[in-house]
């Protein structure tokens, strides 16, 4: 049992700085003349260093003008104008890709309203650029980036293990997990649609708060004393999934949306998000099933503790970075 909570401790402590961030580099060209690009690129950084990554095209690709570059919170981003008679047809290289645990987002606008989106991978670093992009392939991107990205934000797991161990029988849990969908649902499309803006560091912040009340709820239940948390935990799934729905619509303003299909690119991120829960919480049950077969009968003790200790730490390091 100690071996599991020192785990368990670990793992959460060696990713508190990836907590719900989905950081894929971010290749962006957008069409403004006949053969004439303006290029975004965007890739990760820690401090002072960004991973060594360049797009590279197969065939006449040449810089107009020499790259611009700024900061960002944890990524560099550069742009530079790009003259390209012929992009349609080549094939486009994120060169380093292959040496890394990243993705690339490409989104390339044409002036005939057409678009390619494309995800790039360190087994995938290269695609061809196709005459028009495919409705199928937008949906088939943001539906994995949702997977990726729910199932490596670290602390949105840990507040949906949270309520699953508040929520102590099938209706609660379904009544807890609908609610926690619902709520999240509705701030992501508004925030992801501009029709709400709040500020991201305070959001998360609170997201981290929010899993250190649902740790002491735990407590308090073993305690004796249940409070609103699991006496109704669909009512805190709610009310704090609104809060987590503004974290992941940052996370997705990571990478953007494709104009012509941002409604069907929200939809299946949020899509991903909802499918990956699901195979978090199907992982979750399936683990208590275990448990109760060979008789452990502390491990949500040492869940809660865990939550409630690394939540606390998030909640200080994030005040601390306003």
């Amino acid at each position: 049992m100690k071996q599991l909570a020192v785990a368990l401790m670990a793992l959460a402590w060696l990713c508190p700085c990836t907590a719900h961030e989905v950081r894929p580099s971010y290749l962006d060209l957008r069409e403004t003349a006949p053969g004439e690009y303006s290029v975004l690129w965007k890739t990760p950084a820690l401090e002072d260093a960004r991973l060594a990554l360049e797009p590279v095209f197969s065939g006449e690709a040449a810089r107009l003008a020499p790259k611009l570059a700024r900061r960002a919170p944890g990524a560099v981003i550069q742009t530079w104008a790009l003259r390209a008679p012929a992009l349609r047809g080549q094939t486009l290289r994120i060169d380093g890709l292959e040496g890394t645990m990243t993705d690339a987002l490409v989104r390339i606008e044409f002036l005939d309203g057409s678009a390619w989106t494309q995800r790039l991978t360190p087994g995938r670093p290269a695609a061809a650029i196709p005459e028009k992009d495919s409705p199928f392939a937008v949906a088939g991107t943001y539906l994995v980036l949702g997977v990726e990205h729910i199932l490596t934000g670290i602390d949105h797991l840990l507040f949906v293990l949270g309520l699953l161990i508040l929520a102590r029988s099938r209706w609660r849990l379904l009544a807890t997990v609908t609610a926690f969908t619902a709520a999240h649902s509705i701030t992501l499309g508004l925030a992801t649609l501009g029709v709400v803006n709040v500020p991201q560091r305070p959001v998360e912040a609170v997201i981290a708060l929010s899993i250190a009340f649902v740790a002491v709820e735990i407590l308090r239940v073993r305690q004796g004393e249940a409070g609103i948390a699991a006496r109704s935990p669909w009512i805190v799934a709610f009310g704090f999934g609104l809060l987590h729905g503004f974290g992941f619509a940052g996370a997705l303003s990571e990478v953007g949306l494709p104009a012509g299909h941002i409604p069907l690119a929200l939809l299946f991120f949020n899509l991903g998000v909802e499918a990956g829960q699901l195979l978090f919480i199907a992982a979750i049950l399936g683990l208590a099933w275990f448990s109760r077969r060979i008789r452990v009968r502390s491990l949500e003790l040492v869940a809660a503790y865990v939550i409630g200790i690394v939540a606390t730490f998030w909640v200080f390091q994030r005040v601390a970075s306003f």
